[in-house]
Order: structure tokens, then sequence, then C-alpha cells
């Protein structure tokens, strides 16, 4: 489960709105450095997985739908990248060849386990207690 930059940029996105107050794109970029290009697909993502909303035009902007304790690490990576494997044998779509019915791999049995574990712990992780809202 490697957190790819978008991921973080993600997380930096919903810190910069946890005031609920609307911003522009330009200024969530500006408050949290990142690279415009990045955030306008993001936002998006973010749009669609209904974590915030926005509006056009001049006084158009983003802002948080769902309170910070109902949103957890896990649902903003999740809503990014959705592929958050630790290793990409743990993959439905692919297949390990050292993994097999009868002779179960160790290796892949314990990533499973660690996997499981680290994906509680993201839920867990509510962002209410990691985001300080000035």
């Amino acid at each position: 489960m490697l957190f790819t930059k978008e991921c973080d940029y993600g997380l930096r996105i919903i810190r910069a709105l946890a005031s609920g107050k609307k911003a522009t794109a330009e200024e969530i970029c500006e408050a949290e450095t990142i690279p415009g290009q990045f955030a306008y697909k993001i936002l998006k993502k973010l749009e669609r997985s209904g974590w915030l909303m926005s509006s056009r035009g001049r006084e158009g902007g983003y802002w948080l739908v769902k309170s910070l304790d109902s949103m957890s690490i896990y649902d903003v990576v999740s809503a990014i990248d959705e592929n958050l494997f630790i290793n990409e044998c743990l993959r439905r779509d692919r297949s390990c060849l050292k993994n097999i019915e009868d002779q179960p791999c160790v290796i892949h049995k314990e990533l499973r386990r660690v996997q499981g574990t680290l994906v509680d712990e993201l839920k867990r992780s509510k962002l209410s207690a990691l985001v300080a809202v000035e």
C-alpha cells in the first residue's frame, strides 16, 4: 500500500477545507502547496465520493459536505486510489504463482494479515483527530 502523492494531496485538500468555509482550487493549492494540475483531478475524485461539493462561477469553490468525525484516512485515500495493496500479489486481478490452493504461500498469508491490520487502522483514524480547525 504505497500512498501516492495524490493520496497525500487528497488529505491536504481535506485539511484546507476543514474550517467548513468554501475555497477555490487556487486557494486550496496555495494553502497546501499542491500543484494545480493535480488538484482538479483529486477534487473531482473527492466530489464523486461524496465528501465535498463544488459550485462554479465567480462565487464558486469547494466545501466539505460531511463532518471530519465521519471521515477516516481510509475514506479519503480509497476515494483517490482504489488499489491500496502493500504487494501486488494481494490484488484480486493479479495471480500469485506461489499462492496456490493446495500449497498456500506463507508470505502471501502474512502480507494479507498485515494489509488487513493497516486498513483497520486507517479506518480507525478519523480526520477530526488529525486536522486542527483554526
